[in-house]
């Protein structure tokens, strides 16, 4: 039997056919109260077969709730940022994607049209630059079942080789990327007064394409050379933030190779000044999320779409974590922009998203 509701009194006349006086009652007396925020939708339960594909498991995703239901949300308006011909798409790039194992994705999403602007890390164009000219991160563990953590860590380092979670990386493939940055990357660049960082990226690409197929390297050129193939601009604002950075000074100490930073904001925000509509994948957070959804508080404009991809909680004030609807309060998205945040992995989620999104543009 269900109870009664508190409103409900026992004097009440258990005899009043409700039916007649067409107020929406049950027979128990219960009425309905009048609802803004609940809309009829129910739960669906997600069916999965052998041998679907992506883009049919993130359907069924969409009949579930919690994270499924934001993965399945984050397809759909990836899906239509893409579709969207008139769409400038800035893609930001931050955390260790490229050694665990992201490299192809973002590289081939550049070379399919689908990238207009990428903004990253000098750590992920390290790591890009290493695989480009021959150098291989490897499978790793991120604990020693032996070991002590510390004394893990220690036996490593006595070995030679950096960690990264469970990737490794043994540090000869440094002195590598440093003989290739001294010889063909800084060199072209301090014969000039000075270079934007831009500017930087886009003859690292150079550099890594050239080198990449003069020593027929059997790993893909990567992210910076398929962006310098296809004209597409890398911002990495916190460059000496990294070892890439750090050769780019050491360089420096020795040539009249010269940063100026300021001189990627006006290309950048004529970009984005210059969109008819504008989109954003933001992967990770940090300076790329931010030095990307910044852009727009100098153009009239701001984004229409964003999906962002975060480990990262939004209750600490961060802005790794922030939500893209706090974003709406600062003017960098529309205020009817189709917008997400995926909480979640970004090394599981990240391939699904755009999986799914390829599969429905190819339909």
């Amino acid at each position: 039997m269900a109870l009664r509701t508190l409103d409900m009194t026992d004097d009440h006349d258990a005899g009043d056919d409700h039916s007649e006086t067409g107020d929406d009652h049950t027979e128990m007396g219960y009425e309905e109260p009048e609802r803004t925020t609940f809309d009829h939708d129910p739960i669906g339960h997600s069916h999965v077969w052998a041998g679907m594909s992506v883009g049919e498991l993130a359907d069924q995703y969409g009949h579930a709730g919690i994270g499924a239901a934001g993965v399945h949300e984050a397809v759909d308006i990836y899906s239509e940022m893409l579709a969207d011909d008139d769409c400038t798409v800035f893609m930001s790039l931050a955390g260790a994607m490229v050694p665990t194992g992201m490299r192809q994705i973002v590289a081939d999403l550049i070379r399919d049209g689908h990238v207009d602007v990428l903004v990253t890390t000098g750590a992920n164009l390290t790591h890009d630059t290493i695989e480009a000219i021959g150098g291989k991160h490897h499978h790793g563990e991120h604990d020693h079942p032996d070991l002590e953590g510390k004394e893990f860590d220690e036996q490593l380092r006595d070995e030679q080789v950096d960690r990264i979670y469970n990737v490794y990386l043994p540090q000869e493939y440094f002195s590598l990327l440093e003989s290739h940055l001294r010889e063909n990357v800084f060199p072209p660049l301090a014969d000039q007064e000075s270079v934007g960082i831009a500017e930087l990226c886009r003859q690292l690409g150079k550099a890594n394409s050239e080198r990449n197929a003069a020593d027929d390297i059997d790993e893909d050129a990567g992210i910076a050379a398929a962006a310098y193939e296809h004209d597409v601009p890398v911002y990495c604002p916190a460059v000496q933030d990294s070892v890439f950075g750090l050769q780019a000074w050491m360089y420096s100490q020795i040539s009249d190779l010269t940063l100026d930073a300021l001189s990627d904001m006006t290309p950048l925000t004529d970009l984005a000044y210059n969109a008819e509509t504008a989109g954003c994948l933001l992967v990770g957070g940090g300076v790329p999320k931010n030095f990307t959804l910044q852009t727009m508080l100098v153009t009239p404009g701001a984004y229409e779409y964003g999906v962002q991809i975060t480990m990262d909680p939004s209750t600490t004030g961060g802005l790794s974590g922030a939500t893209l609807d706090e974003a709406r309060s600062w003017g960098k998205l529309t205020k009817e922009a189709r917008n997400v945040t995926v909480v979640g992995d970004a090394t599981v989620h990240l391939p699904l998203v755009v999986a799914a999104a390829r599969e429905r543009l190819a339909e």
